[in-house]
């Protein structure tokens, strides 16, 4: 009798699989399942099969079984920068291989909005969620409250430390503190600072990187050259435009700008004063966003590791999902320098 065909459409049962062998459902689903209780030549046959007829697991069940979604909710504060969706790719390609699903949300820098995403995310029971903070707040009981609750977090990028949850991210303090120092090498030595929010994890550490920049080389650092707004590109327009109202003799030289959304900001206002980059003021970021190189001049800024990123933090929300009691820790990884010509490197050389 001719074996009936099976359609695609993700109908096939383990049960239709297993009547095709000729074995019994619960070897289809161990081999499926990756068990070490079915032999390699088996396992593969099985494997065959199931991709020839088109099987695709029956999510619900296996979550009735395990007691699991196997989904992961994503937070982060825009997705407009580079930066965010190569973290994504990195966190998908680790939860791909894991089965598991991602549930991606953007709060747009708002801490309401973030707390609101995450309350969802719980009531959607995901298995552990991943979080880049945008918080603009010192009170830190709604991230004590949602690790108390028992859900495994890991944070990245923009992290809350000291909260029983494992961290993500790049040397934000020490890049800092290089790029500065690459200015100053150079000459610059009345150097301005645009900053975001200081209560956010990175505003904190790069701007501590780059006074430890300039305290290490003697340089003055002048409050008036100091100007905190947003993370965006508006942030970095505006902050700029209040450095360019300072009298001309006590402008800086030289901007160090706490991402390359605030520099490409920042870049466009001192354009539109009509003045040069980097003859009149030299420019650096952060990041290595994808228009770093494109804007005019391209931009020195530092590169993160995006994708490392999401990799290694997905990773280590998988093993905390897995293992309750998996070690808690805060990786930094590592960033390097990419100058091009806003700093002023080959007018110098």
């Amino acid at each position: 009798m001719p074996k009936k065909n099976h359609n695609k459409n993700g109908s096939v049962t383990l049960k239709e699989v297993a009547a095709e062998l000729g074995v019994s459902a619960m070897t289809v689903s161990r081999a499926v399942n990756n068990s070490p209780n079915v032999d390699v030549k088996t396992k593969k046959r099985i494997l065959a099969k199931v991709k020839e007829m088109g099987y695709t697991p029956n999510l619900v069940a296996k979550s009735l079984v395990s007691s699991k979604t196997f989904t992961v909710g994503v937070v982060i504060p825009e997705i407009s920068h580079s930066f965010f969706p190569d973290v994504v790719r990195g966190i998908e390609e680790v939860l791909d291989s894991k089965e598991y699903q991602i549930l991606l949300t953007n709060t747009s820098d708002n801490f309401e909005k973030e707390k609101k995403v995450i309350q969802a995310l719980k009531s959607k029971r995901v298995d552990g969620i991943l979080i880049s903070s945008s918080l603009t707040t010192d009170d830190f009981s709604f991230y004590e409250e949602l690790i108390n609750s028992g859900i495994p977090i890991v944070f990245f990028d923009r992290c809350i430390e000291n909260l029983g949850a494992s961290c993500i991210k790049v040397n934000d303090q020490a890049a800092t503190q290089q790029i500065t120092e690459h200015l100053i090498k150079l000459g610059y030595k009345k150097i301005g600072y645009l900053s975001g929010p200081k209560n956010v994890s990175i505003g904190k550490a790069r701007f501590d990187g780059f006074n430890m920049a300039m305290i290490k080389n003697g340089l003055a650092i002048d409050e008036k050259l100091i100007v905190e707004n947003g993370y965006n590109e508006k942030g970095g327009y505006d902050a700029m435009n209040e450095l360019l109202m300072l009298p001309e003799k006590d402008r800086p030289r030289a901007i160090v700008a706490v991402n390359d959304p605030v520099a490409f900001g920042a870049m466009d206002a001192i354009k539109e004063a009509n003045l040069r980059i980097p003859e009149d003021i030299a420019i650096v970021g952060f990041t290595n966003d994808i228009r770093a190189k494109l804007v005019t001049p391209p931009l020195t800024t530092v590169n993160q590791p995006a994708y490392d990123v999401g990799k290694k933090a997905a990773s280590k929300l998988i093993a905390t999902i897995q293992e309750k009691g998996d070690l808690v820790e805060n990786v930094e990884l590592i960033t390097s320098l990419v100058i091009r010509e806003s700093c002023g490197s080959q007018l110098k050389n």
